[in-house]
């Protein structure tokens, strides 16, 4: 594992996924968290939930670009091989260890020896039966309480190199929960919204959940569970973050939802521009409008822009109209235009991209 992320304390707010790879497969393992590094991941859980994952760990936890976070359930004996094996944390699931309270004091001194935090993750769907009992079903107040026993255990023993989550798969109850968690105790907590479903379904569930609780400064560290590819996980939940102002903006494309007034296709001038920049490397604010009326203000605002209208397109540059061009060569001049640009600011292009840049466009009057 090359550096560490650094979660709580005033830290950035940092985006982890989890791999879906059998951890016993290195290989495959390794390849899936190197595509997850490169979408902006900072950080990944694997799951471990046998012995051959467990003899995996050392060499992920080695080759990993990224610090591993070792996923434990049932298993208590797979929290200790975890630490072991070199691993940056370990999450445990404290209502499926079995005899957890028993190991605490082990766990305790293994962590604290080898300066591995533990992330104490409660979870909806695998409540400790005894607040299940207790409460009738897993309320937000279930979930705090089984976070906060947990942690006064380990508490007892001197470890507070701690994490916590409290998941739940209904926003509502979700922010319920980390507004509690916030009041109650300052260890650093990893938001989730569990089992939030498909792409469009779980990107709008965990939006809402981590834009209501991060505007609130409640939240270190996130992780969108989608029904869909890590990758994808890691691009909502950047977005989220450059959204509020947490992250840098990377590329960002303004674009309006047309109407009536538009006089070029907006959606598909969007979607190609947008196509045509992705892994672009620089906070770059590029403007796609339809029409005279918002058009030339939002263009002017952005790093680049067009203003569309009657078959062609106002191409704006820091402010400035550079150039006029039909609405065929909107695409193509746009992307021209911010390759240049992102060269101006330095930015090492993707090989795709370096042989699109074309020398600036000279008007002689």
């Amino acid at each position: 594992m090359v550096g560490s992320v650094p979660v709580g304390g005033g830290a950035p707010v940092s985006v982890q996924s989890m791999t879906t790879t059998l951890t016993a497969d290195v290989n495959a393992t390794l390849q899936q968290i190197a595509e997850l590094t490169a979408s902006g991941c900072q950080i990944v859980r694997v799951a471990v939930p046998s012995q051959d994952d467990v003899e995996a760990l050392p060499a992920i936890a080695k080759k990993s670009q990224i610090p591993v976070i070792a996923d434990i359930h049932f298993q208590p004996k797979y929290v200790f091989a975890a630490i072991d094996a070199g691993c940056a944390a370990v999450r445990v699931n404290p209502g499926n260890i079995r005899q957890f309270d028993d190991k605490v004091k082990e766990i305790a001194k293994a962590a604290g020896e080898a300066k591995v935090p533990i992330r104490i993750g409660v979870n909806a769907g695998s409540l400790d039966k005894r607040l299940l009992s207790k409460y009738g079903k897993a309320t937000a107040e279930a979930l705090v309480e089984s976070a906060l026993w947990e942690c006064s255990l380990f508490e007892e023993h001197g470890f507070r190199d701690i994490k916590i989550s409290v998941k739940h798969n209904d926003p509502v109850v979700m922010i319920r929960a980390y507004r509690q968690l916030a009041e109650q105790c300052d260890y650093p907590l990893h938001l989730g919204v569990t089992e939030a479903g498909p792409a469009f379904q779980g990107t709008i569930k965990s939006a809402v959940a981590f834009g209501a609780l991060l505007a609130e400064g409640i939240g270190d560290t996130i992780r969108v569970s989608l029904s869909a590819p890590p990758v994808e996980e890691v691009k909502v939940g950047s977005q989220i973050l450059e959204s509020l102002g947490l992250r840098e903006r990377g590329l960002e494309i303004v674009s309006c939802p047309s109407c009536g007034r538009a006089q070029v296709d907006v959606y598909k001038l969007a979607e190609e521009v947008t196509a045509g920049l992705e892994g672009l490397p620089v906070p770059l604010r590029v403007a796609v409008m339809g029409c005279v009326v918002n058009g030339p203000g939002e263009a002017r605002e952005a790093d680049l822009g067009v203003a569309s209208g009657n078959g062609k397109g106002q191409i704006f540059v820091k402010g400035q109209v550079i150039k006029t061009v039909p609405e065929a060569q909107i695409v193509e001049t746009l992307i021209e235009e911010a390759l240049r640009l992102a060269e101006e600011m330095g930015a090492e292009l993707p090989e795709e991209l370096r042989g699109l840049v074309t020398s600036p466009t000279v008007t002689v009057h």
